[in-house]
């Protein structure tokens, strides 16, 4: 059903549901969404301006509501999901159970479940959408310049949501190894027919090409209006991520040091101010959520901010008491934790109750209303690649140069690592840990390191977790493939192993 949806239905959802900006269809249940009103490819793509709009549609799908469910508000629930599958995210309640049954990680391991739906579709939404783009776009009237701002987005946008769903849905990634297992539907422009998985290593390089292809592009193009639009740096900061996880050093470390020019890293000050607006410098790429398009209660900010829903009141989410304990006293990211959960002076939602090693990192302006601005990509995130990537090179200094960089800037009285190999690489990764707390990142990295969960000794309780454990490298690390799936390409599409 998913690739019906890509290769028919998304046809129609490039036209009608981006040129309005959201979906305003009647039905919201699995791959049902079809915009109650169709415009014709002639209309969307007649103008750079008019295709303009589904590039801005692109952008409000990554903060919507999908399959009417709560927790799955965009790109916003992919990073929930991904922290609660971790160890350095602790929920400390099951509240009105958004999210537990991943935290303790069974969703992920059923072909019937919304999680594994949610990030399927979600993503190959935006590949069909971007093949819509790139299949129209050269027709359109306007500026050479404007078409190749949009078709350098729509392939980035491509290339981003193949490499999200690549670390989900397949064995990891092995530099040097046997990178031939199965892989992803590869689909690049709209065609009908069931499509079967590609090798873990030709979505890599579909990835690349496509993000070679867009940096041509973005040479040539205009400037991007804000950073909830893609250009270069983006593009960039996507390869750097694309290289580390493929264990490619030297790459990685490049790109990441070229992506995070012109992106000065937050002040104290303002790292304290909530992450929620996208007007901080450090931000690469996010969401900057328009007051007139509330999300309520699947917003980011009513399960991580302040927003007083029935989740964040009740379970109010912490991290790893282990981790915590590795924070230098005099950096200012140990602010955003109460490690005793009875400071008064430290912000809680409204009506909440108070836990131990309690957040306050995201905070709205307005925690009355649930819209808040939502960072995909910082330059902070540039620096941990760069200085990880040259530590694995044993370039220790060079590394720790890097390192030095980002951990001053939160840090006064941070002292210049003098640890090598084993001790700097571990240094990085805590850096790491504690900086994209929150963010979205840690699934994919203990996944990418091939390190085990483990959440022993800290504060995480075994009786809500339930998952306290599980070695690296199992089946249990690779998401089923929906069933839906399955069952309508009649098994063209392979389920992975059960």
């Amino acid at each position: 059903m998913i690739q019906k949806y890509l290769n028919r239905k998304t046809k129609l959802l490039a036209l009608g549901a981006l040129l309005t900006l959201g979906f305003t269809s009647c039905k919201e249940e699995f791959l049902e969404k079809i915009p109650t009103a169709i415009v014709s490819p002639e209309t969307v793509f007649a103008t750079t301006d008019n295709a303009y709009a589904t590039i801005n549609g692109m952008h409000r799908n990554l903060y919507r509501q999908w399959y009417s469910r709560q927790s799955e508000g965009g790109q916003s629930g992919n990073i929930i999901y991904m922290e609660s599958l971790g160890e350095d995210f602790v929920m400390t309640d099951q509240s009105n159970s958004w999210f537990i049954s991943e935290y303790r990680w069974l969703q992920h391991r059923s072909a019937e479940s919304a999680l594994v739906r949610f990030n399927y579709g979600f993503y190959y939404a935006f590949i069909g959408n971007s093949n819509m783009i790139l299949a129209n776009i050269d027709e359109a009237e306007g500026s050479d310049e404007d078409r190749d701002f949009i078709k350098a987005q729509a392939l980035t946008y491509r290339a981003w949501s193949y490499f999200q769903m690549i670390q989900l849905y397949a064995d990891r990634y092995v530099r040097g190894g046997d990178n031939s297992g199965l892989g992803l539907s590869i689909i690049l422009e709209p065609t009908e027919g069931a499509v079967p998985r590609s090798t873990v290593e030709e979505v890599y390089q579909q990835i690349h090409k496509d993000l070679d292809d867009a940096l041509k592009l973005f040479e040539s193009s205009v400037s991007r209006p804000n950073i909830s639009h893609l250009d270069a740096s983006v593009a960039k900061g996507i390869k750097a991520r694309v290289f580390l996880t493929q264990q490619e050093y030297e790459k990685a470390a490049s790109f990441a040091n070229e992506a995070r020019q012109g992106f000065p890293l937050m002040s104290q000050d303002d790292y304290m101010a909530g992450f929620s607006d996208f007007s901080n410098k450090e931000w690469m790429w996010g969401i900057h959520h328009r007051d007139d398009q509330p999300t309520y209660f699947y917003s980011f900010f009513a399960y991580l901010g302040d927003f007083s829903s029935t989740n964040t009141r009740a379970n109010p989410k912490a991290i790893n008491s282990a981790l915590y304990e590795k924070i230098s006293d005099t950096d200012v990211r140990k602010k955003l934790w109460d490690p005793t959960g009875a400071d008064a002076d430290f912000p809680v939602v409204d009506n909440g109750i108070r836990r131990p090693y309690m957040t306050r990192k995201f905070r709205l302006a307005n925690p009355g209303s649930s819209n808040g601005d939502l960072a995909f990509m910082r330059a902070a995130e540039m620096y941990l690649i760069e200085a990880e990537a040259l530590a694995e090179l044993n370039k220790d200094a060079d590394a720790a140069d890097v390192l030095f960089e980002l951990v001053s800037a939160r840090d006064d009285e941070y002292v210049k690592s003098t640890s090598t190999g084993a001790a700097l690489k571990e240094e990085i990764q805590t850096q790491r840990r504690v900086e994209l707390w929150g963010e979205g990142f840690r699934f994919y990295d203990l996944k990418r390191l091939n390190l085990p969960l483990d959440r022993r000794g800290a504060n995480h309780n075994a009786s809500l977790a339930v998952k306290m454990q599980e070695d690296a490298g199992t089946k249990n690390w690779v998401f089923l493939i929906p069933q839906a799936e399955i069952d309508y390409t009649l098994g063209v599409v392979k389920q992975n192993p059960l």
